[in-house]
């Protein structure tokens, strides 16, 4: 098996365990090992099955490219995506109904679509994703192509099967939230996001990719300049 093909069946099982067990086997297993258990399940599977993809990524060759992703637009428009993804991630934290707690029904009954969920009701996801296409557009290689899609796909895939468990267990005060946010980010309501969030994204996004030299051997950001 070649490095690409053994990274291909590595995002295979990442993203399939994933969906198998957030869908179709869930109750299934929930019910073996009690919703306690089935967390701690799920959680290993994942670092697992995420490992083995990074690791067969890191093994897998970095060229060919697939267009000029060194060209100075891309990393524009990648640290442009990455600065989005890390707003949509940070505002994603504070009282997401989408995020497994005990109160979620209650805050899903009781907030506005304010902020970033005036934007989209799945930040994170739309985070991750953003952080996948950042990552494509400046390194549009088939291992890139492989782990970034993988990232991304199960990303948007989890957020309409979340719709889908959120609206079989919460029923009308998931279909009331749902009627006031969209899946679709509405770029247009950015504007909504207190400013403390950009803050905070853009010293994340200036120490993320000052790491990414040292860690990922890439200059990215502003230190790819300077």
């Amino acid at each position: 098996m070649t490095d690409i093909s053994l990274l291909l069946s590595a995002a295979i099982v990442f993203v399939g365990t994933h969906i198998l067990l957030s869908g179709p086997l869930r109750p299934l297993v929930a019910g073996w090992l009690g919703e306690r258990g089935f967390a701690i399940a799920y959680s290993l599977i994942a670092l697992v099955t995420l490992g083995w993809m990074v690791r067969a990524f890191r093994h897998a060759p970095a060229a060919p490219m697939l267009w000029d992703g060194w060209h100075i637009a891309s990393w524009l428009a990648g640290s442009v995506l990455t600065l989005l993804a890390l707003v949509f991630l940070l505002g994603s934290v504070v009282r997401n109904p989408a995020l497994p707690h005990p109160e979620a029904e209650a805050v899903a009954q009781a907030r506005e679509a304010t902020g970033i969920f005036a934007v989209t009701r799945h930040p994170m996801m739309w985070g991750i994703a953003l952080w996948a296409a950042a990552h494509i557009v400046v390194a549009p290689n088939p291992r890139t192509l492989v782990l970034a899609g993988a990232l991304g796909f199960l990303a948007l895939a989890g957020s309409a099967l979340q719709d889908g468990r959120k609206a079989r267990h919460m029923g009308k005060t998931w279909a009331a939230w749902r009627a006031r946010t969209t899946f679709w980010p509405r770029l247009s309501r950015l504007g909504s996001v207190r400013w403390p969030f950009w803050a905070g994204a853009a010293v994340l996004w200036l120490a993320i990719t000052w790491a990414h030299g040292p860690i990922g051997g890439i200059p990215a950001g502003l230190w790819r300049w300077l």
